[in-house]
């Protein structure tokens, strides 16, 4: 397993980001926990037991619990500082779900699991503990977020230095998170993304939100060299060439990643089987029914 994420570290500034809560810029775990309740209102079953995976806040406990649709929510965090009076709290490190098998019926993960060496690890465990017909929702930040920031990062410090450095983690193509729940034995599973463009004044505010959301670079190769005045000077007059609208404030994107798969269960509707039709197709399209050729004489 190749290690791409400083996992003490991404612990000490999700902590410390906490401890200096700045409720404007938590904007971003509202719309996920908002958007996952309104995912799963629309389901047609009642949960007893449901789960918040590394919620940060609980906001998106306190979004589930509203819904209507389960009988009690607990959390899991990686301290105790992140309890609250409105749900249970177990203590785990990130890449862990400290469930026993087949104990949950709905576990929820929001914009956390991009921060996992061993994410296809962690699907496996979410899966494990979810009871047969359990559901597993969650929301995390995919290709393209951050795409300004990146390339205005890179651009800057090649200017300066002539060579670059990993300043914005790796994002997660929504066909490949998809994969990785059909991987790990989920059914029935759907993956779909939403873009969102946030505007700032400044880079400066950019890189403020990020601190108090606890997503700056936690990347393991990271350098240690710590960046100067004039670099950031520099950046932020690449971005507002770059990226900035006519009133002079820049966009940044933000695309979050929604997954919902089912633990196995007979009463699941399966595929049929391959030849089991009982119509042509081309019967049904009402079109006469020919054999292709590629063009080299086989058919």
């Amino acid at each position: 397993m190749d290690i791409v994420f400083d996992q003490p570290l991404v612990e000490t500034r999700r902590k410390r980001a906490l401890r200096n809560a700045d409720p404007k810029a938590l904007f971003l775990l509202e719309i996920a926990a908002q958007d996952l309740a309104e995912r799963l209102s629309v389901v047609e079953r009642h949960f007893e037991r449901a789960v918040e995976l590394h919620g940060y806040t609980g906001v998106t406990a306190q979004h589930i619990a509203r819904t209507g649709k389960v009988d009690r929510v607990e959390r899991v965090e990686i301290d105790p500082a992140f309890a609250d009076v409105e749900a249970e709290l177990s203590v785990a490190p990130l890449e862990t779900v400290p469930l026993a098998p087949e104990s949950a019926n709905l576990i929820v993960s929001p914009l956390s699991l991009h921060l996992t060496n061993d994410t296809p690890g962690v699907f496996i465990q979410v899966r494990r503990a979810l009871k047969p017909d359990g559901l597993f929702l969650a929301a995390i930040p995919g290709n393209g977020t951050l795409k300004e920031l990146r390339e205005v990062l890179l651009s800057a410090e090649s200017e300066l230095t002539g060579g670059a450095s990993p300043r914005v983690i790796p994002f997660a193509d929504v066909r490949d998170v998809g994969a990785l729940l059909q991987r790990a034995g989920f059914a029935l599973p759907v993956a779909d993304s939403e873009t969102y463009t946030v505007r700032y004044a400044s880079l400066f505010a950019l890189l403020k939100d990020l601190r108090a959301m606890g997503m700056t670079n936690p990347l393991a190769t990271r350098s240690r060299k710590p960046l100067t005045r004039r670099f950031f000077l520099r950046a932020a007059e690449i971005y507002a060439e770059r990226f900035s609208d006519p009133d002079g404030r820049i966009r940044a994107t933000f695309s979050i990643i929604y997954l919902s798969g089912w633990a196995p269960h007979e009463s699941q509707q399966k595929p049929l089987a391959p030849g089991s039709a009982k119509r042509r197709l081309s019967d049904a399209l009402g079109v006469a029914e020919r054999t292709l050729d590629d063009g080299d004489g086989k058919r």
